[in-house]
C-alpha cells in the first residue's frame, strides 16, 4: 500500500528489482529444444482486459509456448487464472517440471 501511496525512489526501484532477480526461481529454456518459442504476454489490467485469453491460445496454435504467470481474485473482474479455471479440466497450477 505505501508504494502506492507514496512511490518508489529509482534506487528503491533497482533494489527492489536486484531483490526479485537474485531470490527466486529462474526459469531456464535455453537446455529446452523449444526455447527459441517461449512467449509472454502481461495483462496491464482493466475491466475489459481480455487479450490475454486470446492472444496466449492463439500463440500456442502456432507453435508458440507461452508459460503465463497471472493474477488471482483481482477485485469483482477477477483475474486471468480465475477466468482460465472456469473452463473445465484447466490446469492453473503446474510445476516447472510439466512445463
Amino acid at each position: 500500500m505505501a508504494v502506492f501511496t507514496r512511490g518508489m525512489t529509482p534506487d528503491e526501484t533497482a533494489n527492489l528489482t536486484s531483490a526479485m532477480v537474485n531470490h527466486s526461481e529462474k526459469m531456464r529454456w535455453n537446455d529446452q529444444k523449444w526455447a527459441q518459442f517461449v512467449v509472454d504476454k502481461h495483462s496491464t489490467g482493466g475491466v475489459g482486459d481480455k487479450t490475454s485469453l486470446i492472444l496466449a491460445p492463439m500463440i500456442a496454435a502456432c507453435g508458440g509456448k507461452v508459460p503465463m504467470i497471472s493474477g488471482r481474485g483481482l477485485g469483482i473482474t477477477g483475474g486471468t487464472i480465475d477466468k482460465l479455471e472456469s473452463i473445465e479440466g484447466y490446469l492453473s497450477n503446474i510445476g516447472t517440471d510439466q512445463l
